[in-house]
This record gives structure tokens, C-alpha cells and sequence, in this order.
């Protein structure tokens, strides 16, 4: 099974566990420009992450999606198992969660194109597709309907109400637009490695990546940082707005971009720079 994730691991935003009965499938019309391509396209596993790579793994359902930026999550083929195809194309679907636990949406997908062996299902925001599976019937060794490929844009080209309560922070800039994960997202350590109390801050993708940490409780070890947390001190002067803001968090930077200077309701913190990205296993 090749599955290709962006650098950020995401985990299930809204919605309900794997398996519960919802409207997992709506009707309604489908995007306003449906994908017209073939739906059987073969996908390549690269050893990168960009989204070239991701594309390329993600086959028909890459290709379908309408993302205002490039895709941000995708891969397949699935290898499900004998015991696992369902009997309808819906019962693919659904073991798509089952199997990926994919972050967005649960319910509210559409049938966007239906061919003999093979329906692609997209979820829609403004009548373009940001999130699509496209589930097979009767594959090799894989009897019944499963999934096949599947791909989303960017968790911020997702409505607030499906990523309000997932564990990554989605950003906005100074118009209330919604940032770009791959420009900017931020969520709360781990608690299965007792890292709650802190917070981790990421910019950028692939080799530009640069991850910020709030660590109040010292939780995490210091050699992993360039710095020790500061949650009081005096914004430099030549420190500038970004513009970007996360609930009462205002996000302000040095042209070093070394520590990241965090206004809060109650003054500004500094986050020092990991050495190395950091992720809890």
C-alpha cells in the first residue's frame, strides 16, 4: 500500500469515528465542472514530498481535485483485504475512513462521476472539489468494492465548522482569509508522549520547513531547541507584524526568522527555533 502524506501529519477533524452510520453520501448536484479524465490511472510512489509526488501517487483522484493551491494530502492503491470489500460503491467509501482515518469531513460527499467499475466521490466547497476517493469494484485479489486512490487540497480550503475541531490550527491573515497549512499552521503536543503543555509552530514545506515551540514546562529536551521558551519578553524593535493571527495569538518575526514573537492579551512570548523538525512517535 503506498500512501503519501504532506510534512505535517494531520489527524481526523470533525465528524464521527470510523464505521458509524451518517449521510456519508448526499445528493445533490455534482461540482460545476465535473472531472472528465479517466478514473483507472496509474500511480507512482516518489520518494519526496512535494506535490508532484503527491500527484503522482494520488492517480485519478489528484486529478480531480479543484484546489485553489496544490494538493496537500493523496496516495493509493489500497490493498484491502478479501474480508474487507463492500457490496456498494458507498461501502468503499467508508472503508476509505476505516482504513486512513483521513482527516476533514465524514459525511456530505457527492457522486461526481460513476462508470461500471469505478465511482469517484467528492466532498465540494463553493462547487469545486477539495477532497476525492475514487473506489473500485473487483480488484486483484481484492474482491468487492474498496478504495482506490484518494486526495484533498489544503485543510484551509475546508469550511471552519470541518477543521474547528481537529487537532491543527488553521491561521488567518489580516482579511480573515484562511492560511495555507504549507505557509503556516500550528497544534498542541502529543499527550501519549506527555507533550500537551506545549505547542508547535511550522512554516513552510519540504526543505524550507521551519518549526517554532512553545515549551512553558520544559517537556520537551533542550538540546532539540536553538533556544529556551520565553513567554515574557520586549518585542525587538526590528521585529514586523506578519499578519497572521490564531484565535487572541498575533504572529510577529525578525528578518533572521530565528525566534518566532508571539502577542498575546498578555504580552509576547518567544519560540525558539527546533534544530530539527520534532514529532512525537
Amino acid at each position: 500500500m503506498a500512501v503519501l502524506m504532506a510534512s505535517v501529519a494531520l489527524t481526523a477533524a470533525a465528524g464521527c469515528g470510523a464505521g458509524e452510520e451518517r449521510d456519508v453520501v448526499v445528493e445533490g448536484s455534482p461540482p460545476t465542472t465535473p472531472y472528465g479524465g479517466p478514473l483507472d490511472i496509474a500511480t507512482r510512489e516518489l520518494d519526496e514530498d512535494t506535490p508532484q509526488a503527491l500527484l503522482a501517487g494520488a492517480g485519478a483522484a489528484g486529478r480531480a481535485l479543484e484546489c485553489d493551491g496544490e494538493i496537500s494530502w493523496g496516495g493509493g492503491p489500497d490493498g484491502w483485504s478479501r474480508s474487507d470489500g463492500g457490496d456498494t460503491p458507498e461501502d468503499g467509501l467508508r472503508l476509505w475512513f476505516d482504513l486512513f482515518d483521513p482527516p476533514g469531513p465524514r459525511s456530505g460527499f457527492r457522486v461526481e462521476r460513476e462508470e461500471t467499475d469505478r465511482v469517484l466521490y467528492s466532498f465540494d466547497v463553493g462547487g469545486r472539489t477539495r477532497i476525492a476517493v475514487v473506489v473500485a469494484e473487483d480488484q486483484p485479489d481484492r474482491p468487492g468494492w474498496g478504495p482506490e486512490t484518494h486526495a484533498s487540497c489544503d485543510p484551509a480550503e475546508l469550511p471552519a465548522r470541518v477543521t474547528d475541531d481537529g487537532e491543527e490550527e488553521i491561521w488567518t491573515g489580516r482579511d480573515g482569509e484562511r492560511i495555507p497549512t504549507t505557509t503556516l499552521s500550528s497544534h498542541a503536543g502529543a499527550e501519549h508522549c506527555g507533550w500537551q503543555s506545549a505547542h508547535f509552530l511550522g512554516m513552510g514545506r519540504g526543505e524550507a520547513y521551519r518549526q517554532y515551540v512553545r515549551d512553558p514546562h520544559h517537556v520537551l529536551d533542550a538540546d532539540l531547541l536553538t533556544a529556551s521558551y520565553d513567554g515574557d519578553v520586549r518585542m525587538p524593535d526590528d521585529a514586523h507584524d506578519t499578519g497572521y493571527r490564531h484565535g487572541d495569538r498575533r504572529l510577529w518575526l525578525t528578518d533572521d526568522r530565528s525566534t518566532a514573537y508571539v502577542r498575546t492579551s498578555d504580552g509576547v512570548e518567544a519560540w525558539p527555533l527546533a534544530k530539527e523538525p520534532v514529532a512525537c512517535h
